[in-house]
């Protein structure tokens, strides 16, 4: 089985999964096609993080670390797994995601630091261009993953009774994206071993332009929840007022 036709099952799988969850209850359409959307891009994504061509790497690590995890991020879930699973398993799942080691790898923080840094650790070391396809595979399973663990801590709809203050995800945010950038800019002047330089510098820019959409995605879901958190604080002394 090639690597596109093992991504189009597990997404086929994963979709089915979610649409069963969905099928007889109330559920916000927007929710059902962020994660078709965040399922396709990561099955297009996945078998190009494994080609040797630096521009197609780079757009398979848009669409499986970036697009993917932001779509699949605000399907919430975590909502719907807890409102589906029987009760017992609803708790364990509730304490699992209340544990110590995923509110360690779940914090803004540690997240930006498996996402952005496991890219600078893949495209400055050559890891991108390894030629053991069980390589391809950890490096495909670790983009998604840190991908999604970055943007849940950032924006994720879903309960999180440990969610980090909203300046902290801002501030990570910002870090994030010009660690990003500084990349791009680094596989632009300095290619890596064995990449022509055209390659890289096409690369780059692709790396660098290609991930603005989801960056300012994030960047108006913080501030719509900024503005949301101020609009509310801003209604309680009328409230308070309209009461007495």
């Amino acid at each position: 089985m090639s690597g596109h036709e093992l991504a189009g099952l597990v997404g086929a799988v994963v979709a089915g999964v979610y649409l069963a969850a969905v099928l007889g209850r109330p559920w916000p359409a927007g929710r059902t096609a962020c994660w078709l959307g965040g399922v396709a891009a990561a099955v297009v994504g996945a078998p190009l993080t494994g080609h040797g061509d630096l521009r197609l790497h780079v757009v398979g690590h848009l669409l499986l670390g970036m697009f993917a995890p932001l779509l699949l991020v605000r399907a919430a879930p975590v909502t719907l797994a807890l409102r589906t699973l029987p009760v017992v398993r609803a708790r364990r799942l509730a304490g699992v995601l209340r544990s110590g080691p995923v509110r360690l790898v779940g914090h803004p923080v540690v997240a930006a630091l498996l996402d952005v840094g496991g890219l600078w650790v893949m495209f400055r070391t050559g890891l991108h261009a390894a030629a053991d396809p069980a390589v391809h595979a950890l490096v495909a399973v670790h983009m998604l993953s840190a991908g999604t663990l970055f943007a849940a801590a950032l924006v994720s709809p879903d309960p999180a009774p440990h969610r980090a203050r909203l300046g902290l995800r801002a501030a990570v945010l910002v870090a994030a994206v010009a660690a990003h950038d500084v990349l791009a800019k680094t596989l632009y002047a300095t290619p890596p071993p064995g990449i022509p330089a055209e390659q890289a510098r096409a690369g780059a820019e692709l790396l660098y332009y290609g991930g603005l959409p989801v960056e300012l995605a994030l960047m108006v879901l913080l501030g719509a929840e900024w503005w949301a958190r101020d609009r509310r604080a801003g209604l309680r002394p009328a409230r308070a007022a309209g009461s007495s």
